[in-house]
């Protein structure tokens, strides 16, 4: 039985607005935890103060709790969550929420558990029931640019339209397309690696990455799709 709720599976009415405000979400797999800081303080400078740090890589822990600890001003969300375990010990990191390409049960229930906002990933309406009857209001869709982008997601939320489901699309994001993303009433935010091309990363043009952010506000703030 769907029942209605007044968070989303964790995520409150503030959190969900902390999205729209920003608007776009930096992803990020980091290779040490002070790659993740100096990068968290270019962004924050150019105005981008979400960041998703994925659980690919052994830094990645470690640079969850140093970002919030040291940059509180930074919103954190843990992305590639494949286990109850890695769900747990995010929260315990002081991740603020966390996603997964997937929808597994054991991973939403045990986020649940520990009071962890999880957004679990989603892209046919099969997924999205069973993400929906597991009380989650907030899904990504990911693949997005593969499956078609916006019109596949039009299509394919219809029927669940009455939910209020909010959708945080990822893959094929970019800012010549994130626009058109954040103009749909029920995606509050999008995410994308064109804020921290690896290049930059790898020669540590942390003005550079400034610039990419500055530039992401500016066409945004432009458009009037967030706040």
């Amino acid at each position: 039985m769907i029942k209605e709720k007044k968070e989303y599976m964790g995520f409150s009415r503030e959190m969900l607005q902390r999205f729209k405000k920003c608007g776009a979400v930096a992803g990020f797999a980091p290779e040490t935890a002070d790659q993740a800081w100096q990068l968290s303080k270019a962004l924050l400078a150019g105005g981008i103060d979400i960041i998703e740090l994925t659980l690919r890589t052994p830094a990645a822990m470690e640079s969850i709790h140093r970002i919030c600890t040291e940059l509180p001003e930074m919103l954190v969300i843990a992305g590639t969550v494949l286990t109850p375990e890695q769900a747990v010990a995010v929260k315990e990191a002081g991740a603020h929420c966390a996603v997964a390409p997937g929808t597994n049960p054991r991973v939403v229930r045990a986020a649940h558990d520990v009071g962890l906002p999880f957004a679990p990933g989603i892209v046919t309406p099969s997924e999205l029931e069973a993400a929906i009857e597991l009380g989650c209001r907030l899904v990504k869709f990911f693949p997005a640019g593969a499956m078609g982008g916006i019109p596949y997601l039009r299509n394919m939320s219809v029927p669940y339209r009455y939910l209020n489901i909010q959708y945080f699309p990822l893959g094929g994001v970019n800012l010549e397309n994130i626009v058109e993303y954040l103009q749909e009433d029920n995606i509050p935010v999008a995410g994308g690696s064109w804020l921290t091309a690896k290049e930059l990363i790898l020669n540590e043009d942390w003005d550079a990455i400034t610039a990419r952010a500055a530039e992401t506000r500016r066409v945004l703030d432009n458009a009037g799709v967030c706040g």
